[in-house]
Order: C-alpha cells, then sequence, then structure tokens
C-alpha cells in the first residue's frame, strides 16, 4: 500500500537545473529517512544522497555534492532533489527511496522504492 511517486524529470541542457520530487502515501513518512538513487543505461544503481529522519542531516555522493540539494516537507510527505549545473552524466533514470534505518548510502536497507523518473541531460 504504499506508494512513493517521482515527477519532474525531463530534458535539460548541460548546466541547467531541474527539481524532482517524490511524493510519498501509505507509511509515517517523518519516521523514514528519505534516499535519492540513480540508474545510468548499463550501470548498476548508486547512491545519490539521501536526508535523515532524526535529525534531518544530509549526505551526498561526491559526484553531486555542492550541485545537488535535498530538502523534505513533512507536512506534505514530500522529499525534493534540487538538481543544478547539471551534467551528461547526471544523465539517469532517478529513484526515490524509504529507509527505516536511517542508513545513508546503504541501499540495501531501503524498505520502498518508486518507479523512477527520466532526468536526461543534453549538450
Amino acid at each position: 500500500q504504499v506508494q512513493l511517486v517521482e515527477s519532474g524529470g525531463g530534458l535539460v541542457q548541460v548546466g541547467g537545473s531541474l527539481r524532482l520530487s517524490c511524493a510519498a502515501s501509505g507509511l509515517t513518512f517523518s519516521s523514514y529517512a528519505m534516499g535519492w538513487f540513480r540508474q545510468a543505461p548499463g550501470k548498476e544503481r548508486e547512491f545519490v544522497g539521501a536526508i535523515s529522519w532524526s535529525d534531518g542531516n544530509t549526505y551526498y555522493a561526491d559526484s553531486v555534492r555542492g550541485r545537488f540539494t535535498i530538502s523534505r516537507d513533512n507536512a506534505k510527505n514530500t522529499v525534493y532533489l534540487q538538481m543544478n549545473r547539471l551534467k551528461l552524466e547526471d544523465t539517469a533514470v532517478y529513484y526515490c527511496a524509504a529507509d527505516p534505518w536511517d542508513s545513508g548510502p546503504v541501499i540495501d536497507e531501503y524498505e520502498y522504492w518508486g518507479q523512477g523518473t527520466q532526468v536526461t541531460v543534453s549538450s
């Protein structure tokens, strides 16, 4: 019954920005850390960033730190990923996920996953 629904993906030029949203339902949103992952064609799914449920701390992969920002609005059961200064290598399907253990980049700890939204960065 838990659902995570991503939106906001699309086509953007190098150097541009996109804001992804993930709306959650069927869970106590404030009790879950929320993570963003991405998967490029032919590649393994990789950690992008996360925001904790316990203290609001954020965690980022080195490849996106300083360009991407994660935030959450518990009143709206929504987590966001603001992506700035996009690069060609940011092209991927982006997934949000919910983690009851606040485990950061540990992919196996995430209990629920969204369907993904495509982000394509073009030159």
